[in-house]
């Protein structure tokens, strides 16, 4: 009898390590810009020499009243307020880091350059100087592409298995290491958009609170002229809510589009890195 030889199928064996990341930050962050967002609601806005008049009674939100300066109203909008501060210190704390990280994954270079330059060194069969432009490349694309051209030089090496499964070795590589670059750019954009659609409802809630105060005043207050003056000034102050909460609202939704948009940019790169490599290979070692 003729002896059969196995056939040779595509070792499991990938070079992407899954990268070590703490999110502690999203842990921290929210908590810490609340309990900042009162801080400077007590002991910044509702400073005494703030107001001309009021007391340290009322326990964490003293009695206030007569701000000399418009910030100083801002503490009279209600408890509200050192909330909506909290939430934009939040907003503006995932923006910086959001920002940092997807600098650093943009890589040190134009990504469709780099893309050109590995396309030409393939062609001459110069995989170390691809993977050399991967190393200044570095960032979210260069790191997929390295990865990739790792295996694709093992493959070039490789005489056991098809000219198929050495492209889908290749292929899945790229896959691997795609699926653990793309958490890394998504991570906490959710806070973003969380607050960019609750902040404007705590800014109405604050209103509302306001109002609600301002009318009740105005109940027990028969002064007439005295009475209508002290009630647009409760609303003026109630509306400070939902300025912040608009503010707010609009700002993470500004920076949400653009990371999502910048994302998107790595996102096809990567895409094109995969086509890359596969074509190549399937081109030039069939």
């Amino acid at each position: 009898m003729a002896e059969t030889r196995p056939t040779a199928t595509v070792k499991p064996v990938t070079s992407v390590q899954a990268k070590k990341s703490s999110n502690i930050i999203s842990l921290i962050a929210p908590v810490a810009c609340l309990i900042g967002g009162y801080i400077i609601w007590r002991f910044i806005l509702g400073a005494g020499s703030n107001f001309g008049v009021g007391s340290e009674n009322g326990g964490f939100w003293p009695e206030r009243d007569a701000p000399k300066t418009a910030l100083s109203k801002m503490y009279l909008g209600g408890i509200i307020v050192p909330i909506l501060i909290g939430t934009f210190l939040t907003m503006l704390t995932f923006v910086i880091e959001r920002f940092m990280t997807i600098s650093k994954a943009n890589g040190t270079g134009n990504n469709a350059d780099f893309i050109r330059k590995v396309q030409y060194h393939l062609a001459n069969k110069n995989v170390d100087a691809a993977l050399a432009e991967c190393d200044k490349q570095k960032g979210s694309v260069g790191n997929v592409m390295k990865a990739g051209l790792h295996r694709y030089k093992d493959m070039v090496n490789n005489h056991e298995l098809s000219s198929e499964q050495k492209v889908m070795a290749i292929q899945k590589e790229v896959e691997e290491a795609t699926s653990l670059e793309l958490p890394m750019l998504e991570k906490n954009l959710v806070f973003l958009s969380t607050i960019a659609s609750i902040a404007t409802l705590l800014g109405l809630l604050g209103t509302v609170l306001g109002m609600i105060r301002s009318f009740s005043a105005l109940g027990e207050d028969s002064g007439g002229g005295a009475a209508a003056s002290k009630l647009s000034v409760g609303i003026s102050e109630a509306l400070y809510n939902t300025a912040l909460g608009i503010g707010t609202s609009a700002f993470a939704i500004i920076f949400y589009n653009i990371f999502t948009t910048k994302i998107d940019g790595i996102t096809y790169g990567i895409d094109e890195s995969g086509f890359t490599l596969t074509q190549s290979f399937a081109s030039l070692y069939k």
